[in-house]
């Protein structure tokens, strides 16, 4: 009786070890390790939650910094070694970075679009299913391909290759889908919710589950290279029409006949990329090393990619939202070498503006700029947005004050305490605090706000890492301006007088900020602050003063 007991009792392991490992292999074989993606999501979920329940109190006030970081670091292993979507998603996240704790903004900061490269056998399987055929050689799709890819990302990689003569012997960049991606997207999406869900719910009690259809939507619409190929060619239709933007942007071609949902060929462009801050300078004459420097400088640069995504929020609503500095390349004009012309890359990721909300958000920026209380009020209100303040600072990426039209202050709008005074528990209560009053209805706030601060977020970071060659506030807001549908009535006359005093102002203050750059270099022998460097501190004391937060340099770059 005893052996048969102990017979039993070790069989039960023995079976789920056993079912378990089949899980396992056939999830690892058939599914892209799909389920074990998502128990590991869900495990250091568990681990956060129970972290912050346990720990998370006003008696271990001086030990929540550590916690801070225990969270980072489960979290940036967690999106790092399921890589995939998980890199998109944390970078979705990492979008709002300035408003997690400074442990979580240094991980997310670090947390890049890159991976290794798929084997060989893995591209010849995807050409196979899209074409029936192979890359190249006899029948294949092009004449020859680079078997080594250039670039790899989390859900694609890169290779160059060349067209058939008959199809024109063009240079081509052919971005193809990893295998595995469609596999684990609805499971990866499924864990990404209920990770939200539990955060909001159980364990930061913030308003964060809001955003994840939205996301979750714009990420499944990266998968689909034809409606890349789509976005592409209606913004080149964008930028050809406009004049001054037709001379200084490019927009690469892409070539129907050879691309699928999981392919996409584009015309391949030589030039430097903006991530490659060195070579930018060398090839505009600000480092040694170019024969023939560009004319115009980091400005030739800068302007006009602030008028082109200034040209997308505020004329087309149509909206790239990924212009991080990889995505763009900088080469001589192909009609005019001396000048710089702007390549955009990347066009999966873009967001439509309805006319009504376009409108509203050039009314917003105007009204910013020119302190308007009650514009910026009205509006904000109507999309569920609190404290305009905090809004106008967001949006410009710098300090402000609303004043004409402002209510009387309340006097029982006063903290109890000084920030500084606070600890470490009272700040997290108090942050959460804040941001309830600032999201105070997330189904009416208009989820494209989202890409749209991280988008000029993007633009501000490129500037900021040239050394600020434009004021980017100034272009951003004549953009808006003119883009705004007005009446003839004389209240909107003053406001818009208004708007330019404060446009002459910001450009004053913008040339003095120059002026102490050049003397700077001049007597150290090093770059000075620039423009935005001085935006960004000034907007890491905001954060501080009004979230409690500590904020690290460099975190709205976006």
């Amino acid at each position: 009786m005893l052996l048969l007991r102990l017979h039993s009792a070790w069989r039960r392991p023995v079976y789920l070890t056993l079912g378990a490992g089949t899980v396992y292999a056939l999830d690892n074989r058939f599914n892209a390790s799909a389920i074990a993606r998502s128990a590991r999501t869900l495990y250091s979920c568990a681990l956060i939650t129970a972290d912050y329940k346990w720990n998370f109190t006003p008696e271990k006030s001086a030990q929540i910094p550590e916690l801070h970081e225990r969270v980072a670091t489960v979290m940036y292993n967690l999106f790092t070694r399921n890589g995939g979507l998980y890199i998109k998603i944390g970078q979705a996240i990492g979008a709002n970075a300035a408003f997690l704790p400074r442990p979580m903004q240094l991980k997310f900061a670090s947390l890049f679009d890159d991976a290794p490269q798929i084997p060989h056998s893995e591209v010849l399987s995807v050409f196979q299913s899209e074409f029936g055929r192979p890359p190249s050689g006899p029948g294949g799709v092009f004449e020859h391909f680079d078997e080594q890819a250039v670039a790899s990302a989390s859900i694609a990689q890169v290779h160059k290759a060349r067209m058939w003569p008959e199809q024109g012997g063009h240079w081509v960049a052919v971005k193809i889908q990893k295998p595995a991606v469609a596999k684990q997207m609805e499971w990866d999406l499924g864990a990404y919710r209920v990770v939200m869900w539990l955060f909001e719910k159980v364990a930061f009690d913030l308003p964060v589950y809001f955003v994840v259809d939205f996301v979750s939507d714009h990420l499944r619409r990266e998968l689909d290279f034809e409606l890349e190929a789509q976005n592409s060619q209606r913004t080149a239709k964008f930028v050809a029409a406009d004049p001054r933007l037709s001379q200084t942007v490019y927009i690469p071609r892409v070539f129907p006949e050879v691309s699928t949902k999981r392919i996409m060929t584009a015309e391949w462009i030589e030039g430097v990329r903006l991530s490659d801050r060195d070579g930018i300078l060398q090839l505009v004459g600000q480092l040694p090393g170019a024969a023939k420097p560009l004319r115009g400088g980091t400005r030739a640069i800068m302007e006009p990619m602030v008028e082109l995504f200034s040209a997308q929020m505020f004329r087309w609503g149509w909206v790239h939202c990924d212009p991080h500095p990889g995505n763009v390349i900088v080469r001589p004009h192909p009609t005019a070498p001396r000048r710089p012309q702007l390549v955009l890359l990347d066009h999966g990721l873009y967001v439509q503006l309805e006319d009504q909300f376009r409108q509203e958000w050039c009314s917003v920026w105007e009204g910013l700029l020119a302190g308007e209380w009650g514009i910026v009020e009205k509006v904000t209100s109507n999309w569920g947005v609190g404290m305009p303040d905090l809004f106008a600072s967001a949006v410009l990426m710098r300090p402000t004050r609303l004043g004409r039209g402002r209510p009387p202050r309340d006097p029982r709008d006063k903290r109890l305490k000084e920030m500084l005074e606070m600890t470490d528990y009272e700040r997290s209560v108090h942050m959460k605090a804040r941001l309830k009053g600032f999201l105070l209805d997330t189904d009416r706030m208009p989820k494209v706000l989202i890409f749209l601060v991280r988008n000029m977020r993007m633009v501000q970071g490129n500037n900021r890492s040239l050394g600020s060659p434009v004021n980017r506030i100034k272009i951003t807001g004549y953009a808006a301006s003119s883009a705004l549908a007005r009446s003839s009535s004389w209240r909107d006359t003053y406001h818009h007088l208004v708007f330019r005093f404060v446009m002459l102002s910001i450009d004053a203050a913008f040339y003095l900020s120059k002026a102490r750059q050049w003397v700077y270099a001049m007597v150290s022998g090093q770059a000075g602050m620039g423009f935005e460097d001085e935006i960004e501190r000034s907007v890491r004391g905001l954060a501080e003063k009004s979230f409690g937060m500590e904020v690290g340099e460099g975190v709205f770059d976006g």
